[in-house]
């Protein structure tokens, strides 16, 4: 396995982004809100979206788009093959780094529960 984070894992093109926002289903936390959209790749994509209105200065925004993307990266192969695009909300800024990875970890047990093949079919 490497530890890095590819191209081929990211959402890059305005249209995925798009249709994340539209067909994906939403799955809230604290902070960060996730939206699930079922793609055609044989593994799961991560998009970042930390809007400028939520987290005003530049270096949050990294800071928090580089805990998140470690996060992924680190729990990529657990993931289903979906595409996410994580959303920041305001409150995120006031977290600990401790507070947002347990909020992620939690995020992340929800995708792969919610894409999980139902137990009656």
């Amino acid at each position: 396995m490497t530890a890095r984070f590819p191209r081929r894992a990211r959402l890059q093109k305005p249209g995925e982004f798009k249709a994340a926002f539209e067909r994906g289903s939403r799955l809230n936390e604290k902070w960060l809100t996730a939206l699930v959209v079922s793609s055609g790749d044989p593994e799961s994509r991560l998009g970042l979206a930390v809007p400028k209105k939520a987290v005003p200065r530049a270096v949050d925004r990294n800071r928090i788009k580089r805990q998140i993307r470690e996060s992924f990266r680190i729990r990529r192969n657990a993931l289903p093959a979906v595409d996410i695009v994580i959303l920041a909300k305001g409150g995120c800024l006031q977290a600990t780094p401790e507070q947002l990875s347990d909020v992620l970890d939690r995020l992340w047990s929800r995708v792969v529960a919610k894409c999980a093949p139902s137990a009656s079919s």
